[in-house]
């Protein structure tokens, strides 16, 4: 169908993940900064390569590696929390002020008093009696507080910095994206230290930072929070102009797959961002589709057996999936004719049947002007992801989470132009 090569090459089994900025913060399912990279060393197209789009950004690795390459990158994700992070992670923060900052935090432990604390109200939060400690809650609003005191060009770096800790701290279990409270036992030996845990990441974000701003050139990149399912905004991103995409998509819904929305709910509430409470309903697969078959050869067979299977659980791969080839059909207009995608996915599994979306992938970006050139199936050895997951939702429902990705390459057709329409 889509030729396949397996390339041990791509395993970076002992390669360092936490370079430069991308030490910053933990997120679900994160695409290797070394797969980024590789990817746009070994595949940037000819001619020119001036502008990489990620338009399923996440925590902003494509944009921090097409920065230490020179390369101007735009990137969209509709999850506050991920815009918070491929920000931060792309700024250039002045070292002297977040060093002279950094100072005043050493001293937290030593001034802080409850009663110095303005904000109290954590109704946004919800169930907050029951996801934290009082003191962790009072701790971490002081520390709100103080960065607020901070310049506005370094509030930033110290709040994706808190945004982990907030997470942290609480009751959920170590080992989880989706939201499971420790057992009572746990909780009672569960004693944070919130500020030694914020000052640490702060300072370990510092090194990155250092390492960052020494080995990459100023480049112009945007993060936006559009959704590629709905549009891709001309004023932003006119026809033709992408060079080259390098994108690792959601593998399916946030619901039944990589928890997304249960993973940011911690920081999108705390800092009361936008649709923190439902993020998992918009998200790509979020709403339930109205229609019941979708137009596929690659898939046919197996979106059969899973129809067989179970009904329900077929509606929801197919909201998916309409969802996903929207987003391509929006996305392929911007690449340029010789362009060229690199989409990492991987092949999830429903009801024991493999839907492989490498294939579904490569068949819509075909049906809108591109060539497939090859599919490299690499082990993922190291991918942030639980090594078994509960797509029920049922304590003890556990399965297997993959272990290959496959990076789908294309180039578009140089006699498409606006045909890809």
């Amino acid at each position: 169908m889509y030729r396949r090569v397996v390339d041990k090459n791509w395993d970076f089994k002992t390669a360092n993940t936490k370079e430069f900025t991308h030490c910053y913060h933990a997120y679900p399912a994160m695409m290797i900064p070394q797969v980024a990279r590789t990817l746009i060393e070994r595949f940037a197209p000819s001619g020119k390569c001036d502008l990489i789009f990620d338009p399923y950004m996440g925590s902003g690795t494509t944009l921090v590696e097409a920065s230490l390459k020179g390369i101007n990158s735009i990137g969209t994700d509709i999850n506050p929390l991920a815009c918070l992070i491929s920000k931060a992670k792309t700024t250039r923060f002045d070292i002297d002020t977040i060093e002279k900052c950094l100072s005043e935090i050493q001293l937290f432990p030593f001034v802080f008093e409850k009663e110095k604390v303005i904000s109290t109200d954590f109704s946004r939060i919800s169930n907050y009696t029951f996801w934290y400690s009082e003191d962790s809650l009072i701790k971490l609003s002081y520390i709100s507080q103080i960065i607020n005191t901070f310049d506005e060009d370094v509030q930033l770096f110290f709040q994706v910095a808190l945004s982990e800790v907030v997470r942290e701290v609480s009751f959920t279990r170590n080992g989880e994206f989706k939201r499971f409270r420790m057992a009572e036992e746990k909780i009672k030996q569960f004693n944070p230290d919130v500020f030694a845990l914020f000052e640490s990441k702060a300072r370990r974000n510092l090194k990155g930072l250092k390492q960052y701003l020494n080995d990459s050139p100023k480049t112009k990149i945007q993060i936006c929070d559009f959704n590629t399912v709905n549009n891709i905004p001309n004023e932003i991103l006119p026809d033709d102009s992408v060079d080259m995409i390098v994108t690792s998509p959601p593998y399916g819904d946030s619901h039944t797959t990589v928890a997304y929305g249960q993973f940011s709910r911690w920081a999108n509430e705390w800092f009361n961002f936008p649709n923190a409470k439902n993020l998992d309903r918009i998200l790509m697969g979020g709403s339930r589709k109205s229609e019941q078959e979708i137009e596929t050869q690659s898939i046919k067979k197996e979106l059969g057996l899973i129809e067989k299977e179970d009904y329900k659980r077929y509606l929801e791969v197919v909201s998916f999936l309409y969802d996903y080839s929207d987003s391509m059909k929006n996305i392929a207009p911007k690449i340029r004719p010789g362009g060229r995608i690199c989409y990492v996915v991987g092949n999830r599994t429903v009801k024991g049947i493999q839907i492989p979306l490498d294939y579904f992938t490569a068949e819509i970006f075909e049906k809108y002007g591109f060539d497939h050139e090859q599919t490299i199936v690499r082990e993922i050895p190291n991918k942030r992801m639980p090594s078994k997951t509960s797509p029920t939702n049922k304590a003890g429902a556990k399965v297997a989470t993959m272990s290959n990705e496959y990076i789908v390459i294309m180039s578009k057709k140089h006699n498409q132009g606006k045909k890809s329409k």
